[in-house]
Formats: structure tokens, C-alpha cells, sequence
């Protein structure tokens, strides 16, 4: 895990790959850097891992995660 610094450096870097945009709808407001692998499952802090999220598609994508996730604890 790197430090705040760093990190902050980083989810800027991926920012600006991302052109200020969310990756899914393409707004401009409220963006927030989403891990695409989860730190819990073993994700990494790297740009390739890390993708540019308005507010909105980032909870969405940590609802659904979960979602799947519970789902392949519960079928298998």
C-alpha cells in the first residue's frame, strides 16, 4: 500500500489518463478514483487497478460487487 502521498499522486495520474471523466457515464463532477480488483481481494495500487468514477457509478460499482460477490458465496 503506498503512502497518502503517493497514492494522491497516483489517483491523479489516473485522472488525467481518464480525461477528468467517469469511466461509465462520462460526467465531470464529483469524481472519485474506484479500484477495479478490490485492496481486499488481493487488488493493487496501480494505475492499470484504478479507474475514474463519478459518485454515483462509484457506489453503484461497490453495490454490485457486493452483490456478486454474496452471490458466488451463496451458489457457488
Amino acid at each position: 500500500m503506498l503512502d497518502p502521498e503517493a497514492y494522491g499522486q497516483l489517483c491523479r495520474k489516473v485522472l488525467e489518463r481518464d480525461g477528468w471523466r467517469c469511466q461509465i457515464c462520462g460526467r465531470t463532477e464529483s469524481l472519485q478514483v474506484h479500484h477495479i480488483q478490490p485492496r481486499s481481494l488481493l487488488g493493487d495500487d496501480t494505475a492499470e487497478n484504478l479507474i475514474a468514477l463519478c459518485a454515483t457509478c462509484h457506489e453503484k460499482a461497490h453495490r454490485q460487487g457486493k452483490d456478486a460477490e454474496q452471490d458466488s458465496l451463496t451458489h457457488g
